[in-house]
């Protein structure tokens, strides 16, 4: 996430779902909340009932439009356009929270003389080398060179900010996103009335906003514009990540990103600034702001890790760690699998060859393998991909030897969740799972107790990080499946321990001498005595802050960044939005939430010349992951494609760049050339209709969760496409009847649901096209049905290797009705299905041809 890193410090939501309640308006943006998080969806109709308006910015007409009060239809991969038109209208129209953006952005930094913004150079920032495809911030003169309190020098952020946007103006974004220029004035008024002293608004994104190439900027945008409007830190505010899985944001904060250790810690690498730790720790560690205590959390994670074999003699085993020395992400892996530069591969609860971008080459890349270990429910895509994928070869022609491994269901195991607003929350098994089926934690644990057996006895050095790695977990009191490890003994080693064996109370004592062991620093607190897991807690009373319904991290804090909650001298900004304040008297910051800042530093405290660490932050400054203490409307660092957002077309697009004509795409993509993954570069004639996918409540994901249930498929039996009246009329199909969607990469067969929810756009000019696909049909599971990820394209942003599923050309046709085996047939259409003539808004709720 370092969007929201880049911006305020955390790649994390900001606030909590139920805070939603307290908005006072409610921007959903790049997500179909009300479909994909029905239960969250609750708290923004409660902000509803009691005036706040709601609005949704998406290229479908969904169930969430249908519950908003405003709907904005926009082309698919356009949102920047969108976004900084309403960042324009707040700069233009003097809207911005003044006295916060002074005192808590960076608008006053004076950029270095040298600095070239997009406008100046065509669509570029200063700093691009066209032979890399990349910037170099330094080159570019993104740095400080000074400050502007009086916010007048030509170079200072908030100067650079307003003719950045100025070009934004309505009618551009109208013309590149296809919406109305009074539609997208009218979302910039309601937040601008929405926001300041009195009111907070809230944005809410997800997957519809990460899933292009320029997802990173796009978040980048969102957070400019809350920080313009004084909403970081406040009740109501804020921006809402919304993650897709229920612990998603704790497997980012454990680290299933390949450069990342657990806790936001950044792998070594094989460059020779992190041949030591010593060099480790000075290249990393930030010289003020709190990542200064970043020594304390490497040395106690590799205690965690390494035990009494980690001492300062030896640098506490960094030399056991692995160096990273290309792009191990997930795109970048599979491309290489597919050209057959791997040799094995374990899926735990993933299903690449349904779910996976580009799913055509994701499957020619396990065909290549010479074993695949698939744990899972069920026999998906990826355990049966060598039979049963209708695209591939015969299986006498497959080498690759697949072993399933039964998998418990989350009613069959113990452990915690860590959700959207990072809150830890321990779930108890309903019983032991069946037959043979084990929990992840079971096969992980087992695989390294035999590894260990297998090379207990080696005096081969290469073979001692493994040998000393902590790896005890047994249960004091065996009981239920044999070999089980005990997972509470997991976290409190995540949670961590002084050297005596107590627990950390909380990472404020982790020491970077030895003294400490922490498997991850941000969870430190959750586990904080023996006996004593917050994750388990479960009092709320009426206050939903309450810290004792489970643990949030950092520190239980459920607002990220709320010392701007209250004003520069400590006040809050007004009683009907106060959270936290100064207490004079008790010489302590007080109020209903953790403070997120030293909670004895007064707001007078100014650092003196050479502090380091949070002595270097000022009492008003409430950005403390920052290095400056601040929120960064500008970002020197931390983003990769440029320090202010600017709209770059898809890869796939239908239109040129109407503002930056000569460079329509974003720098420093990688588009992975070769036979499995064909693109079109710019407009295309055999590929002129706009695709983007979407997700149905009724089923999850590929499949392998839903498509196994007969009660999902009778109420969403078949994969469908949905498009407007006039694309239906063009290409001969009708509601119901079977077409063909193709994209560069294949061709899926579908029934063709015609709807005006996905209306016909006016772009440059030009009426531009757009279809929906629900991505959760493969050829695995009780339904089959065509892939919507067979067509889409293996893409990588340039900061996080993400995909661009979100947004690629294809064409539409009449088709003919599938080949189905007897086993695998399809539910028939059903009748009342709803026609083209019904409008969206007048439809039942869901309005889908089987809702």
């Amino acid at each position: 996430m370092p969007s929201l890193g880049a911006s305020f410090g955390r790649g994390a939501a900001t606030n909590y779902t139920q805070d939603l309640a307290n908005s006072d308006c409610v921007l959903i943006m790049g997500s179909n909340m009300a479909e994909a998080h029905p239960v969250g969806f609750r708290w923004p109709m409660m902000a509803k009932a009691k005036g706040a308006p709601l609005i949704h910015v998406d290229p479908r007409f969904s169930r969430t439009s249908a519950l908003c009060d405003h709907f904005v239809g926009i082309r698919a991969g356009t949102d920047i356009a969108f976004l900084g038109g309403l960042i324009r209208h707040v700069l233009a129209e003097g809207k911005w929270f003044e006295e916060y953006v002074r005192a808590y952005t960076n608008a006053s930094a004076i950029i270095e003389e040298g600095f070239g913004d997009t406008e100046e150079l065509d669509g570029l920032f200063s700093g691009y080398d066209p032979a890399t495809d990349a910037y170099d911030p330094k080159a570019g003169h993104w740095q400080s060179a000074g400050t502007d309190p009086t916010l007048q020098h030509p170079r200072c952020v908030f100067q650079l900010l307003t003719r950045h946007f100025a070009r934004y103006t309505p009618e551009a974004v109208a013309d590149v996103c296809g919406c109305t220029a009074a539609q997208m004035t009218r979302v910039a008024e309601l937040l601008c009335a929405n926001s300041g002293r009195e009111r907070t608004s809230a944005i809410v994104y997800a997957v519809g906003w990460t899933h292009h190439t320029t997802g990173v900027q796009i978040i980048r945008a969102a957070g400019i514009l809350q920080l313009l409007l004084g909403n970081v830190g406040r009740p109501g505010g804020g921006i809402m990540a919304m993650r897709g899985h229920s612990s998603i944001q704790g497997s980012t904060d454990v680290a299933t990103l390949y450069d990342t250790l657990p806790g936001y810690l950044r792998q070594p690498t094989s460059h020779p600034d992190h041949d030591t730790l010593t060099s480790y720790l000075k290249k990393e560690t930030a010289p003020t702001g709190y990542w200064h205590n970043l020594p304390a959390f490497v040395v106690s994670q590799l205690k965690a890790w390494y035990g009494d074999a980690a001492t300062a003699a030896n640098e506490y085993r960094f030399g056991w760690l692995p160096r990273v020395d290309a792009d191990h992400s997930y795109l970048p892996t599979f491309d290489r699998m597919s050209r057959g530069e791997l040799t094995g591969y374990f899926l735990f609860g993933q299903n690449p060859a349904g779910g996976g971008i580009n799913a055509g080459l994701q499957r020619a890349g396990l065909r290549n393998l010479d074993w695949l270990v698939v744990a899972d429910w069920f026999e998906t895509e990826s355990a049966v991909f060598w039979k049963d994928d209708p695209t591939g070869p015969p299986a006498g022609d497959i080498r690759t030897e697949v072993f399933f491994i039964p998998a418990a269901s989350h009613t069959e195991k113990d452990g915690t969740l860590t959700n959207t607003q990072r809150l830890l929350q321990w779930h108890s098994k309903a019983l032991d799972p069946q037959g043979d089926c084990r929990s992840d934690a079971w096969f992980v644990y087992q695989l390294g107790k035999r590894l260990k057996e297998l090379y207990a006895g080696s005096t081969d050095p290469k073979d001692a990080p493994l040998l000393n790695l902590t790896w005890d977990y047994e249960p004091a009191h065996p009981h239920g499946v044999e070999g089980e490890p005990d997972v509470e003994r997991i976290l409190m080693e995540v949670n961590g321990r002084f050297a005596d064996g107590r627990q950390l109370p909380d990472f404020t004592h982790l020491k970077a001498d030895g003294s400490t062991a922490c498997g991850c620093w941000i969870y430190s607190g959750v586990f904080p005595e023996a006996g004593r897991n917050r994750a388990k807690d479960r009092t709320r009373g009426d206050n939903p802050l309450s810290p004792d319904w489970g643990f949030a991290w950092p520190l239980n804090r459920r607002v990220l960044y709320n010392r701007a909650s209250a004003d520069p001298d400590g006040n809050p900004w007004s009683e009907r939005k106060k959270l936290l304040w100064w207490d004079a008297a008790a010489k302590r910051w007080a109020g209903d939430d953790v403070p997120d800042c030293e909670p004895t530093k007064p707001p007078t405290y100014r650092a003196p010349d050479g502090a380091t660490g949070l002595d270097a932050i000022g009492g008003d400054q409430p950005f403390i992951m920052k290095t400056d203490g601040l929120g960064w409307l500008f970002a020197p660092t931390g983003v990769k494609d440029g320090p202010l957002p600017a709209h770059y077309e898809p890869q796939e697009s239908p239109a040129g760049n109407r503002f930056h004509p000569h460079h329509p795409r974003a720098p420093g993509v990688r588009t992975f050339p070769g036979p499995y993954n064909p693109t079109v570069i710019g407009p295309s004639a055999d590929y002129p209709v706009v695709a983007c996918t979407f997700r149905l409540t009724e089923h999850y994901l590929s499949g392998p969760m839903s498509r196994f249930n007969s009660w999902l498929n009778e109420l969403m039996p078949e994969m469908f496409v949905e498009l407007s009246p006039e694309l239906a009329a063009e290409r001969g199909l009708v509601n119901g009847g079977w077409a063909t969607v193709r994209s560069p990469r294949g061709a899926i067969t579908c029934r063709a649901l015609v709807t005006r929810r996905i209306p016909h756009l006016l772009v440059a000019g030009k009426t531009v096209h757009q279809v929906g696909l629900p991505f959760h049909w493969a050829f695995a599971g009780e339904v089959v049905g065509g892939n919507a990820n067979d067509l889409t394209a293996l893409l990588a942003d340039v900061n996080v290797s993400m995909h661009e599923g979100k947004a690629f050309a294809c064409q539409v046709e009449v088709g003919s009705p599938p080949d189905l085996t007897p086993t695998k047939r399809a539910v028939p259409w059903p009748t009342g299905a709803g026609t083209p003539e019904t409008p969206p808004a007048a439809q039942p709720e869901g309005g889908y041809a089987h809702g």
